[in-house]
């Protein structure tokens, strides 16, 4: 089973539609290796962008490596954020955008402290089942993180078919060796714009920390695992997006799904192409019959292969990779909510998955602790809190400082709807972005995880003065705890995840 299309293909979340963004503020002006930009500067905060990062992936760079864009003669504004990846939009998704969407997304945003100097740099990726997502969403403003001392740095990266997509036609463009995981690309050559250039705005370009959540938090353990992009960070976080049964296509048959070519073929006979088209008509289909409705509720798993095991950026499935300590041993911080996906009116559908695809002795154990039927309560710790501790302990066990959370708190103004924290609330608290209800209580839990997070990104270990002490990932897999009750450290002591690691090891890969 791919967990991660089990969970993309019905996932909903719950907020409003936001508007489209253009930064508010008197003029400023850095002068950047990359060329000279001018974004705006507010309450102690300069903020940047819409920055292209990459030249357009149009017309003939369709389905090609991002190509870099040539330094810029005068200066070139940076106070209204780019264009969205095409996409189809998540109803509710609790970091909206409505930007207009285009091929030409490749933007890149950039906050920073006035005057700041080496500061600590923190890389968001954003989520969305790698088929939906934006940076523009005001949810994932980085001003607010910016005031507590680090440059805050988010992009675009392709989606869907345009980001991930494989085609004899192409194959044989590329000498046999097609990249195929366009989006893994765009997000390497993204650091590598942040690494030449972050320092013209106020950033440290040696301590660079990647952050992200759901589809995310997966690229973060994926650029982890990538040959390709070692050293360009040098601490990672991973929310709600660590995995231990694998997702990654390849480029040949295996069972349970086709080929990422033989899915590209599909989508071009699908999309009216013959089996012998070539380049140039794949390149001149038009965006909307490339995107081909594809979503987070149609994920098209015979057309559309998501990562793909190329050779070259995943050289196998981040959790091989982890598995034989093939990643950078580097501060590593790995966490889950209380209630990801448990609480929503799908959830007995993803229990039907686990029973539909897991063997009959995987069955039989998850069975014997958590009972038959099996219970909704299952779903998150399947999905993953068990990874959450499965990859901590990995990496605790190489030696590095590893740390582990559960974030289960709920907002007071929420709780007559649901008893546990759900997919991707954490992130307006990381992003201190709270709704204007939210209480005193909630606004002080916001200020420490943001603390936590800018902790990390400073030195590499979340603690500091004023918040109760987390201890690192090891003996007894002892996490941080975020709940109505507030911030506590314990174990995670139960013995069902136990089942839960006995059964994804009878899974197939």
């Amino acid at each position: 089973m791919r967990p991660y299309g089990v969970f993309v293909g019905i996932v909903m979340l719950i907020a409003t539609p936001a508007a489209a963004r253009t930064l508010e503020g008197a003029p400023v002006k850095v002068e950047a290796p990359a060329g000279a930009v001018e974004g705006r500067a507010r309450d102690g905060v300069e903020a940047f962008a819409g920055i292209r990062y990459v030249r357009a992936p149009i017309g003939d760079l369709r389905w090609r490596a991002p190509q870099p864009e040539p330094r810029w003669a005068g200066v070139r504004p940076a106070a209204s954020f780019g264009a969205d990846c095409p996409q189809v939009r998540i109803p509710g998704d609790l970091t909206p955008s409505d930007q207009p969407m285009s091929e030409d997304c490749l933007f890149l945003n950039l906050w920073q402290p006035a005057g700041a100097k080496r500061l600590p740099v923190m890389v968001w990726i954003h989520g969305g089942g790698f088929v939906a997502g934006s940076s523009s969403s005001p949810v994932l403003d980085g001003a607010n993180l910016a005031r507590r001392g680090v440059v805050v740095v988010s992009f675009n990266y392709r989606l869907g078919r345009f980001g991930f997509f494989a085609h004899p036609a192409l194959s044989a463009e590329a000498g046999g060796k097609p990249p195929v995981d366009y989006a893994f690309l765009d997000m390497i050559v993204a650091l590598k714009w942040v690494r030449a250039n972050v320092a013209a705005f106020g950033g440290d370009p040696n301590r660079v920390t990647i952050f992200g959540e759901s589809a995310g938090g997966a690229a973060v353990n994926f650029l982890m695992a990538s040959p390709e992009a070692q050293g360009l960070f040098a601490q990672a976080v991973v929310e709600s997006g660590a995995n231990r049964l694998g997702y990654a296509r390849t480029t040949e048959d295996r069972p349970g799904h086709i080929s990422a070519e033989k899915a590209g073929l599909a989508f071009a006979k699908a999309a009216g192409l013959p089996d012998t088209a070539d380049v140039a008509a794949l390149r001149a289909l038009p965006s909307d019959a490339v995107l081909g409705q594809l979503s987070m509720f149609d994920t098209q798993a015979d057309r559309f292969a998501g990562p793909t095991v190329d050779g070259q950026i995943v050289v196998a499935d981040p959790i091989d990779r982890f598995t034989a300590r093939a990643v950078p041993a580097l501060p590593y911080m790995v966490g889950s909510n209380g209630g990801e996906l448990s609480q929503e009116s799908f959830a007995p559908l993803m229990i039907a998955a686990i029973e539909k695809y897991s063997p009959p002795a995987a069955l039989a154990e998850l069975k014997r602790a958590w009972g038959d039927p099996l219970p909704l309560a299952l779903i998150d710790p399947y999905f993953f809190g068990e990874a959450v501790r499965g990859h901590a302990r990995i990496m605790a066990a190489r030696g590095t400082p590893a740390w582990q959370y559960r974030f289960d708190y709920v907002a007071k103004g929420d709780r007559a709807k649901r008893a546990h924290a759900n997919h991707a609330s954490e992130i307006a608290y990381v992003f201190g972005n709270l709704p204007a209800s939210a209480t005193p209580t909630d606004r002080a839990v916001a200020r420490a995880m943001g603390d936590y997070w800018t902790n990390f990104a400073k030195t590499g270990d979340p603690n500091g003065a004023g918040l109760t002490r987390w201890p690192a990932a090891g003996a007894g897999d002892a996490m941080l705890f975020v709940d109505a009750a507030g911030f506590a450290a314990r174990h995670d002591d139960d013995p069902r995840l136990d089942s839960i690691t006995r059964a994804l090891a009878l899974q197939p890969r």
